[in-house]
């Protein structure tokens, strides 16, 4: 990210290190009096998808306005903001950049005007061939305002628009590969589309005889929508004043939902790939106690991303559930520097153990994934300070061992700490006195779907689309 203090480095690292990132999420409205303000609540509730930037575009028939900005929604968007986007239309985006630089010319929706139109655009996911299109567009005169690969899609659609944005769309999407759930927005004009692979999530819902699209199902809830269907793979929905119809016009494919929804990524209150988040998360703890169940006193997260999963442990193996450490909740997004003496301020500022829980104490510590390995080592070692007797740690996936080019932050090989080292090194370098990842069974099992529906190359290494050698900081031998 751009423009950080000292202070606000110190938390990116610790709250980067090691957490995997989602790339975006997106909303959309139709029919709505107020739909700029709708969605500006949807994307506060989809703000777990990404803090780089936020944006708005907005239609009332006639015009497509827009606004985006860099920070949260909240920062990005003020009372007099919202009243200056009117219309009954509208998407929105928040974005944690993947695909093309953390700057203003990269925050969507993407806007354009062509042959008296105007189209808005906002993705959720990565195409893993953008930049060979992107190179075939530029040598045939395209010019790029930005870096996204969702520029891409627009530049795409042009040649095709005389045809109808139905024809437009299906041609320039044969042409892409890789995640994508995009909203778009014309002057009249809702659309909604799913990757024939269904990577990403994308849901429909009513609200007041209208229509919206999320990114996830928790966004419905805070405006008061009521969720009807899932947009399918492959699936083209198009709303306008005519009601809402569906094109199919890709063909059908496997599924490949990324798991991470279910593990990490989606907020619990969701419901994603059918399942409801929070359950999902507690049954991958059940399993966890069934595999591996040390002799310890009681059960912990590190909060938030560990809880749900540390409920399902506690609860199969009969242990003592216990909040160790304690997050401070209004933690900003800007701090005051910190002195070189407070070395540990990143880690102390965000979680803090309770010494006289812990002191003296065996401990399982329920984790739902670890990719570098070095915020775990840094928290455990203040669980060790705090006079921790034996400290075990579950983790409720497989080890991370591959790359994923399909949108998620750990891009190269050499970014994950379980791809070269194995269990038993890996407990050594956190500091653990024992360490068990969730088996890839034990994982698909306790989502209460087949292994055919998910796309689980980052922990077995067998991708649904072949990824590109290099594609921007990807990177499959891990050298950029």
């Amino acid at each position: 990210m751009n423009g950080l203090d000292a202070g606000e480095k110190i938390m990116e690292e610790e709250r980067d290190q090691d957490r995997p990132h989602e790339e975006c999420g997106v909303f959309a409205v139709y029919g709505h009096e107020e739909a700029s303000r709708v969605t500006f609540f949807g994307l506060f509730a989809l703000q777990h998808r990404g803090q780089e930037s936020a944006g708005i575009a907005v239609a009332d028939g006639c015009q497509v306005l827009a606004h985006k900005g860099m920070g949260l929604a909240s920062e990005v968007f003020r009372e007099e903001i919202l009243g200056k986007l009117p219309g009954r239309l509208a998407i929105g985006h928040v974005r944690y950049s993947t695909t093309g630089s953390s700057v203003l010319s990269n925050a969507q929706p993407f806007l354009v005007h062509h042959a008296d139109e105007y189209y808005a655009l906002a993705h959720n996911g990565n195409l893993i061939n953008a930049l060979e299109l992107r190179a075939e567009l530029e040598e045939r005169g395209s010019i790029f305002q930005s870096t996204m690969d969702s520029e891409v899609i627009v530049h795409l659609m042009a040649p095709h628009l005389k045809a109808g944005i139905e024809e437009a769309l299906t041609k320039a999407l044969a042409q892409v590969q890789g995640a994508y759930s995009i909203v778009m927005l014309t002057r009249n004009q809702v659309i909604a589309v799913r990757d024939p692979r269904g990577f990403r999530p994308l849901s429909l819902g009513r609200l007041n005889g209208g229509w919206v699209v999320s990114s996830e199902t928790c966004a419905f809830e805070l405006v008061g929508a009521r969720y009807v269907r899932d947009v399918l793979p492959g699936e083209i929905v198009i709303i306008d004043e005519k009601g809402l119809h569906s094109l199919t016009p890709f063909p059908n494919v496997r599924p490949s939902h990324c798991i991470f929804e279910l593990i990490y990524f989606s907020r619990p209150d969701s419901q994603v790939f059918g399942q409801n988040v929070y359950l999902c998360r507690k049954r991958l703890g059940h399993r966890l106690a069934l595999e591996y169940r040390p002799e310890v006193d009681f059960v912990m997260p590190f909060p938030d991303s560990g809880n749900y999963a540390a409920l399902g442990y506690a609860e199969e193996s009969k242990l003592p559930f216990e909040m160790g450490m304690i997050r401070n909740h209004y933690v900003g997004r800007t701090f005051i520097q910190p002195s070189q003496a407070m070395r540990d301020f990143g880690v102390r500022v965000k979680l803090n153990p309770v010494q006289p829980l812990i002191e003296g104490k065996k401990i399982v510590i329920v984790e739902d994934s670890i990719i570098r390995g070095t915020t775990s080592r840094n928290r455990v070692r203040r669980l060790r300070e705090s006079g921790a007797g034996e400290i075990h740690m579950v983790v409720s996936c497989p080890p991370t061992r591959h790359p994923c080019p399909y949108g998620i932050d750990f891009s190269m090989r050499g970014e994950l700490i379980a791809a070269e080292q194995d269990e038993a090194a890996i407990a050594s370098f956190i500091g653990l006195d024992g360490l068990h990842y969730l088996s890839l069974e034990g994982m698909v099992q306790a989502t209460g779907m087949g292994r055919e529906h998910f796309c689980l190359a980052c922990y077995s290494g067998d991708y649904p689309l072949p990824p590109p050698k290099t594609l921007g900081k990807f990177c499959l031998e891990g050298r950029v």
